[in-house]
């Protein structure tokens, strides 16, 4: 039997603290919510390890470190409101839930959806819900938010979901530049201006849907 409560600090120790992880609050939020029930039964021997952990066709629960430092850089506080794009089984809806006042998610893939909410209820957190509709969209019902979080990897942020942004609101992911080369990035808006910032590398997955659109050949 695997000692998940165990993994989890090891996971915390080993792959967070030691990869410029200070944020108390996103540290104890890693260290609070269990990975293993966000992912298949096959896959639980392994919720720990310091890699893009495939749970349906193409998707990912990101690499943990890679969460973290995204989740430090956007900075959510705890009156904050946060979308969640591309939440898949509902993992980084559960961390975020720790440190926000509110959290939607959103998964295009029904079953992914229906996953989440259950394990979200299963583990009584009720400031966060996942509701099903197109990535690329975003949610604006629920619009503005304080963070969005794009939890995969993107060849360039949709202008639909740059607009859900609240003004000084900050949205995280890794954008791939036409080299395929993946940076954590984190994107503010002030008023009507967005500026960005290269955070650090990242090998994360692209998220379908969210490819570079092919060029033109002469």
């Amino acid at each position: 039997m695997v000692d998940f409560a165990a993994a989890r600090l090891n996971m915390v120790e080993s792959q967070i603290r030691t990869n410029k992880v200070t944020d108390l609050r996103v540290i104890e939020a890693f260290e609070t919510v269990p990975r293993e029930r966000f992912v298949g039964e096959h896959l639980q021997g392994i919720a720990y390890v310091d890699e893009d952990l495939e749970v349906a066709a193409a998707r990912y629960l990101m690499e943990p470190m890679v969460l973290a430092r995204l989740l430090q850089a956007a900075a959510p506080g705890p009156s904050d409101i946060v979308l969640d794009v591309a939440c898949a089984t509902g993992y980084s809806t559960a961390v975020l839930a720790g440190l926000a006042e509110t959290v939607v998610g959103v998964d295009q893939d029904r079953g992914l959806v229906e996953s989440a909410n259950r394990t979200l209820n299963g583990l009584d957190i009720d400031n966060a819900v996942v509701v099903e509709g197109p990535l690329t969209n975003g949610y604006s019902k629920q619009a503005p938010y304080n963070v969005i979080l794009i939890q995969g990897a993107v060849s360039e942020v949709p202008a639909a979901i740059k607009e859900q942004m609240a003004d000084g609101g900050r949205l995280a992911t890794v954008v791939v530049d036409e080299a395929g080369l993946g940076r954590a990035t984190l994107v503010e808006r002030s008023g009507e201006i967005y500026s960005s910032r290269v955070l650090f590398d990242a090998a994360t997955p692209v998220l379908p849907g969210f490819e570079r659109a092919p060029g033109f050949v002469f």
